[in-house]
């Protein structure tokens, strides 16, 4: 793998993880709440490791894969949250 795929797979991890906390653990009233969390914590992830990398070239292609795929996780376990409850 480049380096450019190991700077954004620790946050599709991150929200992964938060997603499935969050279904599990969270009450349902609360569930939304607590996804704009863990998308937040995944941007404010994904620029931390961006920019911690002090590279330039491709920093808006990595932020917006990070960040992008992050949503469509989100959003699918949302999905499956709210055909499940």
């Amino acid at each position: 793998m480049s380096w450019q795929v190991l700077s954004v797979v620790p946050v599709w991890v991150l929200s992964l993880a938060g997603a499935l906390v969050v279904a599990f653990v969270s009450p349902r009233q609360d569930y939304l709440e607590w996804i704009a969390v863990v998308l937040a914590a995944a941007v404010i992830a994904t620029f931390a490791i961006q920019l911690a990398m002090q590279r330039s070239e491709g920093f808006v292609v990595r932020a917006m894969a990070s960040v992008g795929i992050s949503a469509l996780m989100l959003a699918a376990a949302s999905a499956v949250v709210a055909l499940a409850g």
